[in-house]
C-alpha cells in the first residue's frame, strides 16, 4: 500500500462535474472542477443532456486536477463515482446512446392509458392510492419513450441512471450501486434490490431486468478500469472502482450524518433535510426513503424541489450590482449577498415566502406556486433575498417536523451542506429559525468525501464506516441560534407561515384553472 494513498472521487452535479483527490484523512488534496451546461430543451418543459457530453467533460475535470496538483496518479488506489439523481439514458446493444439522456429536472409526463389492470389494480382501487399510482406512472420516462419513441425503445438493451453509465464507461460492466437507484425504476426501497417478480412496478413500466443493471452495495467493488477509461482519468489502468451512492446519500455520509438525531440540510439545487435510519421510515406517507450511502441503511428525506435554484434565480435577475462589484474588487460575490441578508432585521419586516416553485408530487399539491406576501414600502432587494433564504428553512422546518413525526426521533442538531451552506448569514439564519445548532462540515465538497467514505471502506483504507466516518469528517464552523431572533421566528412560523398553503391553495387551484399553469 502506498504511503499516503489517495481516492479520486468524481462528482457529476446538474451544475458542474467535479474531480476530487481526498486521502484516507478525509482531506482534499487536489481538486478539477468542470461547469456543464445542465440541459438544453427542444420543447417546453424537456430537460435533456447528451450521455457523451457527461463522459467528456468528467474528462476535462480530471485534466484540471492534474494540472492544479503536484500528486501523482500513481498514489491513488480507487476510483468513484456519485451523480445527480434521476437522470436516464437509453443504450443499444453495443453501449451506445440512442437518444439523449433525460435529466432529472425534466416535466414530461407519459399518458395514463386506462387503470392498472388485475389485482394491483382492485388493492389500489380499494385503498384510494389510483391518483398516486398514476402520478408515478406519468412520471415514469421509460413509458413517455415507449409511448413516443417507440422505435428506440425497441433497440434499448441497457436502460440505466446516469451513476450506472458513467460506472460502464469507467469499468465495460453494466453495474450500479444499490445507493443510487433513486428514480422511476422497478426498484424495491424496503429490500435495496430491484422489485421482486410480482411487484406492481413491472406491470405500469416496459423496463425489463435485463435492461437493468447488477446491483451491489455502496463500499463493493464494481470492477476495474478499463485501458480506455484510464487514459481518460490520466490514471493507471486496471485500478479498482468502488460503489459509492447518489449525491444527495453521499452529501450526508461526507457530513458525518449517521443516526437518526443528526438532520443533514442540503442547501442545493433541490434544497432536502435527511435523516439517516436502519428503519424503514416513509416520511410522507408512501414516499419511500431513499437508499443510503451506508449499506442496508435508510435516508429519510423532504425535499423542497428547485430549493437554492431560487436563489440563482435572484442573483441573476436582481444581483448584477452584488456581481460587478465583486468583479472589481476581486471577491466572492457571496460576500456581498451575505451584506444584503445582514442588512435586514430577522424575519424580513414581516415579508414572508412560501418556495414552491415546482409543484410537487404530494407535498404540496400539484397545484402549489410560489408566493411572497406582507409587502410595504420599506421592502427593498434586501428584504426579498432575506425571505427567499427564509422561506427555505421554514418549508425545511415543515420537513424536519414530519420526519420526526414519521420516526419518533428529535432531531438534535443540523448538518448544513452544498452550496448555500457557504453563506455565513444563511447558516446563522437556519440555526436561529430551527433553534438547534447548525453545523457546517469542513470541507465543501461533502458529497464527493462522501463517495471518498465509501471507497476507503471498500480499499480496506478503514476497517468499518463507523471508523471512517470517525477519521474522515470533521464539523467546522459551528452557528448557534440567537434567542430573540429564534423567539420572532417561532411565532412567524408558527402564526403565518404554516398557515399560508391551507389558507392560499383554493387560490392556486383557480389560477390553474383560469391560466392552465402549472399543468
Amino acid at each position: 500500500m502506498h504511503s499516503d494513498p489517495l481516492i479520486l472521487a468524481i462528482d457529476n452535479g446538474t451544475q458542474s462535474i467535479r474531480a476530487l483527490l481526498f486521502n484516507a484523512q478525509g482531506n482534499l488534496i487536489a481538486k478539477g472542477k468542470q461547469e456543464i451546461q445542465p440541459y438544453f430543451s427542444e420543447q417546453p418543459g424537456w430537460a435533456e443532456q447528451h450521455p457523451e457530453y457527461f463522459w467528456e467533460n468528467l474528462g476535462k475535470a480530471c485534466a484540471r486536477l492534474w494540472q492544479s496538483t503536484d500528486a501523482r496518479p500513481g498514489r491513488v488506489v480507487g476510483v468513484t463515482v456519485t451523480t445527480q439523481r434521476g437522470t436516464v439514458i437509453n443504450l443499444d446493444e453495443q453501449g451506445k446512446p440512442l437518444r439523449p439522456a433525460i435529466i432529472w429536472l425534466d416535466q414530461r409526463h407519459a399518458r395514463i392509458d386506462g387503470p392498472v389492470k388485475g389485482p394491483w389494480g382492485w388493492l389500489f382501487k380499494l385503498a384510494k392510492l389510483e391518483d398516486t399510482v398514476n402520478r408515478f406512472r406519468e412520471n415514469t420516462q421509460a413509458n413517455w419513450i415507449a409511448q413516443n419513441q417507440p422505435e428506440i425503445w425497441k433497440k434499448t438493451r441497457h436502460f440505466l441512471l446516469l451513476s450506472g453509465y458513467l460506472n460502464y464507461r469507467l469499468t465495460g460492466q453494466f453495474r450500479d450501486s444499490t445507493g443510487s437507484q433513486v428514480g422511476y425504476l422497478p426498484f424495491d426501497y424496503k429490500k435495496h434490490r430491484w422489485a421482486g417478480p410480482r411487484d406492481f412496478k413491472w406491470q405500469v413500466m416496459p423496463v425489463k431486468k435485463s435492461m437493468l443493471p447488477e446491483l451491489v452495495s455502496p463500499g463493493s467493488t464494481l470492477g476495474h478500469l478499463t485501458p480506455e477509461a484510464a487514459a481518460h482519468l490520466g490514471l493507471p489502468e486496471g485500478l479498482p472502482v468502488i460503489a459509492a451512492a447518489s449525491d444527495k446519500a453521499c452529501e450526508i455520509l461526507g457530513s458525518g450524518g449517521l443516526t437518526p438525531d443528526v438532520g443533514c440540510m442540503s442547501y442545493g439545487t433541490t434544497a432536502t433535510i435527511n435523516t439517516t435510519s436502519k428503519r424503514y421510515v416513509e416520511p410522507v406517507r408512501l414516499m419511500p426513503p431513499y437508499p443510503s450511502a451506508l449499506p442496508g441503511y435508510y435516508s429519510t428525506e423532504i425535499m423542497i424541489y428547485r430549493g437554492f435554484w431560487m436563489v440563482s434565480w435572484f442573483k441573476k435577475e436582481f444581483g448584477l450590482r452584488e456581481q460587478k462589484i465583486a468583479e472589481e474588487r476581486n471577491i466572492e460575490p457571496e460576500a456581498l449577498f451575505d451584506e444584503l441578508v445582514n442588512d435586514v432585521p430577522a424575519g424580513s419586516m414581516g415579508l414572508m415566502l412560501q418556495p414552491y416553485w415546482s409543484p410537487g408530487v404530494r407535498q404540496p399539491g400539484p397545484e402549489a406556486k410560489g408566493s411572497i406576501i406582507g409587502f410595504g414600502d420599506v421592502h427593498t432587494r434586501s428584504h426579498i433575498y432575506r425571505a427567499i433564504l427564509e422561506g427555505l428553512a421554514y418549508a425545511l422546518r415543515e420537513g424536519k417536523e414530519k420526519i420526526e413525526k414519521r420516526s419518533g426521533v428529535k432531531i438534535r442538531k443540523l448538518r448544513v451542506a452544498g452550496g448555500g451552506s457557504q453563506s455565513d448569514a444563511a447558516m446563522q439564519l437556519t440555526a436561529d429559525l430551527f433553534g438547534l445548532p447548525a453545523e457546517r462540515p469542513h470541507t465543501y465538497e461533502t458529497s464527493g468525501l462522501g463517495a471518498a467514505i465509501d471507497a476507503a471502506v471498500g480499499l480496506g483504507l478503514h476497517p468499518d464506516f463507523e471508523t471512517a466516518v470517525a477519521a474522515m469528517t470533521r464539523v467546522g464552523d459551528v452557528f448557534q441560534p440567537n434567542p430573540e431572533a429564534r423567539k420572532l421566528y417561532e411565532r412567524l412560523y408558527h402564526e403565518v407561515y404554516l398557515r399560508m398553503y391551507p389558507q392560499l391553495q383554493p387560490l392556486y387551484q383557480k389560477i390553474r384553472d383560469i391560466t392552465g399553469y402549472p399543468e
